[in-house]
C-alpha cells in the first residue's frame, strides 16, 4: 500500500494503520482463545476417568468479552464436586488414598501451548 501523505497527516495515517493492525490482532487472538477452550474441553473429555456422565459433562463458554479481549471458561456444571477429587486423589474413610487421575492440568497445559502457537502464527502472517 503506497500512498503519498503530507508530513502533517503522517501521524494520523500511522495511528490509523496501527489501530487497524490492533483490531486484526484482537480478532485473531479471540479466535485462538475460543479454539483453545474447545480443545481443552475435548482433552478433558477424552482423558477423564471413565466414559460416563462425568466425562460428557464438560462445557466451554465465553464468560467475558470486550473489543480487545476474550475469556473462555471450561467447566463441569453438574459434576464439579468431584473434579478436584479425581484430579488430585483423596483420602478414603477407612484409611488410605484413592488414586489421582490427572486429566484437567494436562489439558490446560496442552491448550496453553496451542494458544501461544496459534497467536504467534496469526501475528506472523499478519
Amino acid at each position: 500500500m503506497s500512498a503519498k501523505v503530507s508530513i502533517d497527516r503522517m501521524a494520523e495515517e500511522i495511528n490509523g494503520l496501527l489501530r487497524e493492525y490492533a483490531d486484526l490482532a484482537a480478532d485473531e487472538m479471540k479466535t485462538a482463545v475460543k479454539k483453545a477452550g474447545d480443545t481443552t474441553k475435548k482433552e478433558i473429555r477424552n482423558n477423564a476417568p471413565g466414559t460416563g456422565k462425568y466425562a460428557s459433562s464438560w462445557r466451554s463458554k465465553t464468560t467475558k468479552e470486550d473489543s480487545s479481549s476474550l475469556q473462555v471458561t471450561v467447566y463441569s456444571p453438574t459434576r464439579y464436586r468431584i473434579a478436584h477429587l479425581l484430579e488430585h486423589g483423596h483420602a478414603k474413610r477407612v484409611g488410605g488414598r484413592v488414586k489421582a487421575y490427572p486429566h484437567i492440568a494436562p489439558a490446560e497445559e496442552a491448550a496453553e501451548e496451542q494458544l501461544v502457537s496459534d497467536i504467534m502464527k496469526a501475528l506472523e502472517k499478519g
